[in-house]
């Protein structure tokens, strides 16, 4: 073969590559277009109808637009906070949690859309059924479930339980126990920040049931008064501790009943209905017109507590309805899917994944530390805590003296030699001896 043979060949080889690498290339930018086109091209959702009072409608949305990359990241919170609650419902039921437990499956489209709608600059604070608040301000499972189990490493350190979970460093002040008492302390919260002057809202979170205290209505008056930024949210899950709404409020319109105040009803079961809707909300009060009232209508799959069956009050039936035909995990996988931004094997991943989120989460709960009566009993008790302080134990001889008084007591325990009985009373009356440091306090 002569080398002008050779080098044709040689040039004919070099043509093929380049066009077989030109091919490949076109394939790859083909695929990576669509994978970058399905993660951020724009998914139009429509938007389920809303009631309002002395507001615009126009002035909402009917259309929410998203992507994949959203529907993805709020089908993961969401199945999150659904194991999370089933896990407490586990564990509770193992007698690994001690006190109340209030869960919230059933209404993630309100925790998660509420979080879509604010930032994290803005503040927020509920009633007790408020293990998805606190995920979504940015807590971890593994502290969820070792609060629940009162553990030291839990979020409230093992002292707050179900109902008093708190992230202060991320603006969430729980999970409040008396009934619609956390309502006045949101207002308080939105009075600092319009004293500050600063650009961020409270929502104040409360229930049905709650609608009925007057120490709502009064802190909703000040709001007014004074214009405060804060977002009022009654969640309306229709029975309150387990009594129908019909039966227990004479208005049952709850997004009307803090007049003057404007108000807003939507569905809760649509994270994207709560999502827009808190931002509407969120605009008209840093805008400096004042709070607004939304109603979030939704439904609470247990009973109001770990103590409630929940089928007194509604049958078995109308709770296998709403999860079939509400729930506000099928709603919105029902969008992913048929917006073709996720598949059915996809979705069942992140579910498990989410799952052995949580399995891991409480194996490290369990094994976490108790906290003690020396170390932790007086300790978030007063901002200036005293270093030494007197401890009051049920036997008296059995509690906690400041360390300056410990070894004269010691030595007045030395010198009693009385009967069982009326022993604390000498003891008492040694230790106010020594406290007022009164002359023949060791006879």
């Amino acid at each position: 073969m002569c080398i002008r043979d050779r080098y044709q060949r040689r040039v004919h080889g070099i043509q093929d590559i380049n066009r077989m690498l030109s091919i490949t290339f076109k394939q790859l930018s083909c695929r990576s277009s669509n994978i970058f086109g399905r993660m951020f091209s724009s998914i139009k959702v429509p938007l389920p109808n809303l009631e309002v009072y002395k507001l615009d409608k126009n002035m909402f949305p009917t259309v929410a637009e998203t992507n994949r990359e959203e529907l993805i990241n709020y089908y993961k919170q969401m199945t999150l906070q659904r194991r999370i609650e089933i896990t407490c419902d586990e564990i509770y039921k193992m007698k690994e949690v001690r006190g109340f437990c209030h869960l919230m499956d059933g209404q993630e489209g309100v925790s998660v859309g509420i979080e879509a709608g604010i930032t994290k600059q803005d503040h927020l604070i509920t009633a007790y059924r408020c293990h998805g608040y606190l995920i979504g301000r940015g807590d971890t499972p593994e502290r969820l479930i070792a609060e629940m189990m009162g553990r030291l490493t839990g979020c409230s350190k093992g002292k707050g339980g179900s109902m008093h979970m708190t992230l202060l460093k991320n603006r969430f002040y729980g999970g409040n126990g008396i009934v619609g008492a956390q309502v006045p302390i949101g207002t308080g919260i939105a009075f600092g920040i319009k004293y500050d002057g600063k650009p961020e809202v409270c929502v104040s979170l409360y229930g049905d049931g709650a609608a009925n205290q007057g120490q709502i209505a009064e802190a909703a008056n000040m709001a007014k008064l004074w214009n405060l930024p804060v977002i009022y949210i009654c969640e309306n899950n229709l029975y309150a501790m387990g009594t129908c709404v019909a039966r227990s409020s004479a208005n049952t319109k709850f997004y009307t009943r803090l007049d003057p105040i404007p108000g807003v009803k939507i569905d809760g079961q649509n994270i994207f209905a709560v999502r827009e809707t808190m931002k509407k909300a969120r605009e008209w009060c840093i805008s400096g017109k004042g709070p607004m009232c939304l109603e979030i209508l939704t439904y609470r799959y247990h009973g109001h507590s770990m103590s409630d069956a929940g089928l007194s009050y509604r049958t078995r039936d109308e709770i296998m309805k709403v999860r079939k035909e509400r729930d506000p995990i099928e709603i919105l996988k029902k969008i992913i899917l048929d917006n073709k931004a996720g598949t059915e094997d996809e979705l069942k991943s992140i579910e498990k994944e989410n799952r052995s989120l949580v399995e891991e989460a409480t194996v490290k709960a369990r094994g976490a530390p108790w906290p003690t009566p020396e170390n932790d009993l007086m300790k978030d008790i007063y901002c200036c805590p005293d270093p030494n302080p007197f401890i009051r134990n049920v036997e008296y001889d059995k509690s906690i003296f400041p360390q300056q008084y410990q070894q004269r007591y010691q030595q007045c325990l030395s010198l009693i030699h009385i009967s069982e009985p009326t022993r604390p009373l000498y003891i008492s009356y040694a230790v106010f001896c020594l406290k007022k440091k009164k002359k023949g306090c060791q006879k």
